[in-house]
């Protein structure tokens, strides 16, 4: 894997959102960078992203740093995408993830067969914001709809939205895409042809997709549509 030109590009974004200079290990081994303005986790914590076997880690300072290369010292790969694991070496307080992390080929984009329409709306459509509250709070919080760059890809019914997917544009030409399905309408394919949508809007703009998952019907949706998972994803507070 790590000669496949999906893997190096992403790598090369990660490494971007590092920060400050931190190329990606060899494949089993891990990379810990002082980086207060980092990327790759909120302010003030650590960030871990694993990616074909390698470890790129993020901290906001020496102190946490080292406690992060103890923690990484043996099975790097294993350790970070691993909370329970992490939990036991690190005095951790908030943690997010682990997510899966799958990318897509520029060529690689497998789209529905069945055809059904899909409306264009501006992200700061009013029947986003009510998909969002029929959906909760967790699952709107997920998808991000209300932090979209780009328009909003959607299937209507009776005038209102019930799934739609867009992506924000983050640094390094990357477009880290967001779905969200109505609960009432969920199972019917529905995220997979606004993803699909949207994912090709971003591929005619010239940026590399990205799909973040932590629930198998979303990583589901993503394998469909041609998206490889790469690796995984852990923000974590280290006291």
């Amino acid at each position: 894997m790590t000669n496949s030109t999906l893997l190096q590009a992403v790598w090369r974004r990660w490494e971007g959102l590092a920060g400050v200079p931190a190329p990606f290990p060899p494949v089993g081994e891990a990379t810990v960078v002082v980086s207060p303005h980092s990327g790759l986790c909120p302010p003030g914590w650590v960030g871990l992203i694993t990616l074909g076997g390698a470890v790129l880690a993020t901290a906001p300072d020496e102190r946490r740093a080292a406690l992060l290369r103890t923690a990484l010292r043996e099975r790097p790969a294993a350790v970070a995408g691993d909370a329970d694991r992490l939990g036991e070496l690190l005095p951790l307080g908030r943690l997010l993830g682990p997510a899966s992390l799958a990318n897509l080929d520029p060529d690689g984009l497998r789209p529905p067969v069945t055809p059904l329409p899909v409306h264009r709306l501006p992200a700061h459509d009013a029947r986003l914001r009510d998909l969002e509250h029929r959906a909760g709070a967790a699952d709107a919080e997920e998808a991000g709809l209300d932090t979209l760059t780009s328009p909003a890809f959607a299937v209507l019914a009776d005038g209102r939205a019930i799934a739609a997917c867009g992506y924000r544009a983050w640094p390094f030409a990357l477009a880290h895409l967001g779905v969200l399905t109505d609960p009432a309408h969920r199972n019917r394919g529905l995220a997979r042809r606004t993803a699909a949508a949207a994912t090709r809007h971003a591929l005619a703009a010239g940026l590399l997709p990205q799909w973040r998952a932590r629930v198998p019907a979303s990583r589901r949706v993503a394998a469909s549509l041609g998206f490889r998972e790469l690796g995984t994803q852990i923000s974590a507070e280290v006291r």
